[in-house]
């Protein structure tokens, strides 16, 4: 007897970084995909045009709506939110977290807005009470880094200071609720730490130039990198107090905590 599939709520589930990981997920036949969006014609016709394997299917799903009503509607065991951009939800920006808490529905985003993803941290009380998971800002911010630092720092007895960026390819798709995520906030004060102390950067206007040089390897063409807006510049110095410095350091070419 095959076990009952997952069922599985992409919110986004046609848009870029949604799409991939259906794209990612439709050849698994344990899975059962739902594509979730504000245009039920997209969603149905990138629902169409996936490989065949786990079961499919589209519907609207307008996230600034009744969250409660249409997440109950479905009821799927999995519900993971690739919209944003995160910066921009509004006066209750934890409307789908708390529909899936109601229903006792594990919730997963790839939220890189940082005050969003910091707050989500209210819910983990409950979350453990009700035995779901509650994950946020799984995706490269913070969770490589995260992942990443934790491994660089193992058996080091102090930390000072925490250095991180991203270079994507040039090749690679950039969804629109990425580029309004990065107007919303150019030109902004971004918290961070500087000198052991909070401080703040403003996003876009603080950048350099960096050649990233694996040991043994090749370097790579040289790389302009801009202070955005990422969790990991609240995030990382709640798991790693000790660092003095997790954003841009002004005078010491550093950058920290950052994206291009």
């Amino acid at each position: 007897m095959n076990p009952i599939a997952t069922k599985v709520l992409i919110l986004g589930g046609y848009g870029t970084f949604g799409g991939r990981l259906a794209q990612l997920l439709a050849v698994d036949a344990r899975v059962t995909l739902l594509f979730g969006g504000r245009s039920l014609a997209l969603a149905q016709t990138f629902c169409d045009r996936l490989a065949p394997g786990a079961p499919r299917s589209a519907l609207r799903f307008d996230r600034d709506g009744d969250a409660l009503a249409q997440i109950r509607g479905v009821n799927p065991d999995l519900v993971v939110d690739a919209t944003g951009p995160f910066q921009c939800y509004g006066e209750d920006p934890y409307r789908i977290i708390k529909a899936c808490l109601v229903q006792g529905i594990d919730y997963l985003d790839l939220a890189d807005g940082s005050d969003f993803v910091k707050g989500v941290a209210q819910f983990d009380r409950e979350a453990r009470e009700r035995g779901v998971f509650i994950l946020s800002g799984v995706s490269s911010f913070p969770v490589l880094t995260a992942a990443v630092l934790r491994r660089l720092a193992r058996g080091l007895a102090t930390l000072k200071t925490i250095t991180g960026g991203i270079a994507p390819s040039p090749y690679a798709g950039v969804g629109v609720n990425v580029i309004r995520a990065i107007a919303s906030y150019s030109g902004k004060r971004l918290a961070l730490v500087r000198g052991g102390q909070p401080s703040f950067g403003v996003a876009m206007t603080e950048s350099l130039r960096y050649t990233i040089s694996p040991p043994g390897r090749l370097p790579l063409r040289n790389i302009r990198f801009s202070l955005v807006e990422v969790p990991d510049l609240q995030v990382l110095p709640e798991l790693w107090p000790g660092p003095s410095h997790c954003g841009w350091e002004p005078g010491r070419r550093r950058k920290s905590c950052t994206g291009c």
